[in-house]
């Protein structure tokens, strides 16, 4: 009985690490509405990457996705008591806070990931 092995290469590993940070990069610099898209978005990348055969991808992405709920659910409370004129009046300042949250933890992370040395990964079909 022979078994054929997938190479995973380093390079490819490190690539997929970092597509949560970019979507975060994105959901803080574009306005507002796209910060919900990417909640949907988010879900479908964090479920594809989280149990990827190299865990240092599935942990970088688990890294991404707490900063990014976390932030998403804080909105979810502070917004729900917010008077009902409050986007009209103060949508920039929502989105001046996501970048704030997120931009400067993604870059931080983007930089470790380059940083961190990535080995080939052999699977089994």
């Amino acid at each position: 009985m022979s078994t054929e092995t997938q190479s995973i290469s380093a390079e490819s590993s490190r690539k997929t690490a970092r597509l949560f940070y970019y979507g975060n990069m994105l959901a803080g610099l574009l306005p507002v509405p796209f910060f919900a898209l990417w909640f949907g978005g988010s879900i479908l990348v964090y479920a594809m990457l989280r149990h990827h055969p190299n865990p240092r991808v599935g942990y970088y992405t688990q890294l991404g996705a707490y900063n990014y709920y976390a932030l998403a659910g804080a909105y979810v409370v502070i917004l729900t008591f917010a008077p009902g004129d409050f986007f009209v009046n103060w949508w920039w300042a929502v989105w001046i806070f996501s970048a704030l949250a997120l931009v400067p933890f993604a870059v931080k992370q983007i930089l470790k990931i380059n940083r961190e040395t990535w080995h080939d990964i052999k699977i089994e079909k």
